[in-house]
């Protein structure tokens, strides 16, 4: 058997009915190539496991203990166990909209050998709150506009932080790479933004990357204020050893970010209540506004002084 021009590697634990939703999706995408799913298990115990190995739409899974997942290297032992000259990687709770969403998304990569990879859209669940979904609509990984990103080389080193971050703007969320570009770069081991440094380590080396604007997962999540503040922290400390950006420097900005947040959260929250939207209550609009600027902060604080960052068992 030939190998499939396109390998779906999926990272899954206790996956729930949001996995199968996603696996029975993939079976019914119409494409015009052969395709398979390869998924890495880091120890579900709901049933996960058993489901997948019967499902008649996964080719292969491959078993880690929980302890030995990591965003970077995780993914690439998915891979390695594919076959697939194209390689989707997807989480295990995002949703294809469409039928087409699997050759849209690895179109870009199909008609120009010099994209490396290309990523979706990400649409916000129908009963996410009313936070959740401002701030997934403000990201660039939300707009209906496609795009393509690639540098100039001879001035990449006098981009500034911030627009650095722009140029990477990339997301494993659902994304598509390319193998041969994988095997010179692959993921490196990282406590997050595994995909950003890829695509930052890819726009340096001459390819370009693509946003797919009318390939479109459903994916979003109402986090709690400390898991916002633990993952933000490490964000951001992440994104300051990258590109030396730091987006809250100084206390006197902390404090102006906190009651911009605060002012723009309940707003948001008396919107939803006037149109009818799912809110996420007042107390968890207060600890967002705080805890997203605190961690922007504390990130960037802590790697400019060169301390590692702290870890959090949940993030």
């Amino acid at each position: 058997m030939s190998d499939p021009l396109v390998s779906i590697v999926l990272l899954t634990r206790n996956g729930g009915a949001g996995l199968r939703e996603l696996v029975e999706s993939i079976g019914l995408q119409r494409t015009d190539f052969s395709s398979e799913v390869v998924v890495v298990d880091s120890g579900s115990t709901d049933g996960t496991l058993e489901w997948l190995q019967r499902s008649p739409h996964v080719n292969l899974v491959e078993r880690i203990p929980p302890a030995q997942f990591n965003h970077g290297t995780t993914r690439n032992l998915g891979i390695q166990r594919a076959r697939g000259a194209l390689v989707v990687l997807v989480v295990q709770d995002a949703v294809p909209t469409a039928d087409d969403w699997l050759a849209r998304l690895v179109a870009p990569l199909r008609s120009d050998p010099r994209v490396a990879g290309s990523f979706c859209r990400q649409r916000p669940r129908a009963d996410a709150r009313a936070i959740t979904v401002h701030y997934l609509e403000q990201w660039a990984g939300a707009s209906a506009e496609p795009r393509r990103v690639s540098l100039d080389l001879h001035a990449v080193h006098d981009l500034d932080p911030g627009a650095r971050l722009q140029a990477c703007t990339f997301d494993n969320v659902c994304s598509c790479l390319r193998r041969s570009v994988w095997e010179r770069f692959p993921f490196q081991e990282t406590v997050i933004a595994e995909d950003l440094e890829w695509a930052w380590r890819v726009l340096q080396a001459g390819f370009a990357l693509e946003y797919v604007a009318d390939a479109a997962v459903v994916h979003s999540h109402d986090r709690s204020a400390g898991y916002e503040l633990a993952r933000t922290y490490l964000l951001h400390h992440r994104l300051f050893e990258l590109f030396g950006l730091r987006t809250i420097p100084r206390a006197r900005d902390l404090a102006r970010a906190i009651a911009s947040s605060t002012r723009l959260h309940l707003q948001c929250e008396r919107d939803a209540r006037h149109e009818g939207r799912r809110t996420g209550g007042i107390g968890r609009a207060l600890g967002l506004a705080v805890a997203w600027p605190l961690g922007q902060y504390l990130g960037g604080l802590s790697a400019s002084r060169g301390l590692k960052p702290v870890r959090w068992r949940t993030v």
